[in-house]
């Protein structure tokens, strides 16, 4: 037997929790913008990959001295 009545505290929370929601939406889709941005823009791979914070000695130039 299940209650039908909905009482007003429902419908804030209902309220509340459709805010939550927008704002969850709206953050995901900046956050999802912003790598968008981020990876279509770098025109060589090596570039982003210099953003590992991990150093590489492939992707350093070599030295112009001739021997490594």
């Amino acid at each position: 037997m299940a209650i039908r009545v909905e009482h007003e505290i429902h419908q804030r929370r209902r309220g509340r929790n459709l805010g939550v929601f927008v704002l969850l939406i709206g953050l995901i889709a900046i956050v999802f913008g912003l790598t968008v941005v981020k990876v279509t823009n770098v025109e060589n791979i090596a570039q982003m990959e210099r953003f590992d914070h991990v150093v590489r000695p492939q992707l350093e130039p070599a030295p112009e001295g001739g021997a490594q």
